[in-house]
């Protein structure tokens, strides 16, 4: 959405971002549909399976430390002259990962309640915005590894807090901390956290695969595993959680 919404002059100059992969790859294939540079960030750790799928849509990698991204990215952008595409922290951004929801209740409208992983929280912010517009009463879940809790932390205190400095998880898709304006539409909107342990989400990601046959990586399949936490909570509601994240070595397993 932010890619495919900048004019011509701005576009020409390429498009810049960091990412662990998942935003990476969609940024990779969005600029190569406007034929156009792409520059991606991405953390020396980041999985050899997404680093693969940002180098097959085209896009020129910068490997950092995972706590470098944002000041290597801005490196990057006054080099190159390329406009900066935060992976999270966007107007454009959250509304484009907002259409996920507004598929869902189109397509299942009497949701109670809807989950979605959470990281820099861009798919959770639009999330929120949809789900609060179209169903007020519906409740908004978050679900993010308890290693990895600042979005819990942070509307339990209504503070934004800092993320967690190299955090260690299988659901290495949601390392970021809660971006600004993401924890204000959250906080606004009500949304609530739930973490869940890495056996929780190793389950979650092996039931996908073995029980509903879907390729899900452990990121993605923390909505899984926050449902399974919060049955007491949910019990007879009418419930949808987002599967976000299938890029995935199966390495997890292994563990």
């Amino acid at each position: 959405n932010a890619v495919l919404s900048l004019d011509d002059e701005t576009a020409a100059r390429g498009v810049a971002t960091h990412s662990s992969g998942n935003h990476a790859a969609a940024m990779a294939y969005a600029a190569s549909i406007r034929d156009i540079p792409c520059t991606v960030v991405m953390p020396d750790a980041a999985p050899e399976i997404k680093v693969e799928a940002v180098r097959g849509y085209g896009a020129k990698i910068v490997f950092c430390k995972q706590s470098e991204r944002e000041e290597t990215c801005e490196r990057v952008v006054v080099e190159t002259g390329a406009t900066l595409i935060p992976p999270f922290d966007d107007p454009r951004i959250i509304a484009g990962q907002g259409t996920a929801a507004l598929d869902l209740l189109e397509e299942v409208g009497d949701l109670d309640a809807v989950v979605t992983p959470v990281w820099g929280g861009g798919l959770l912010a639009g999330t929120a915005v949809v789900v609060k517009s179209l169903r007020t009463q519906a409740i908004v879940y978050g679900a993010e590894p308890e290693a990895v809790d600042d979005a819990y932390r942070s509307l339990e205190t209504g503070v934004r807090q800092p993320g967690v400095e190299n955090p260690e998880t299988i659901a290495d898709g949601l390392l970021t901390g809660l971006g600004e304006l993401n924890f204000e539409i959250l906080r606004e909107r009500h949304a609530r956290i739930v973490t869940v342990t890495e056996q929780a989400i190793a389950e979650a990601a092996r039931f996908h695969l073995e029980r509903m046959k879907l390729v899900v990586e452990p990121s993605g399949a923390t909505g899984l595993a926050a449902l399974r936490a919060i049955v007491p909570e949910i019990f007879g509601m009418k419930v949808g959680v987002i599967i976000c994240g299938g890029n995935t070595d199966f390495s997890w397993m292994a563990r």
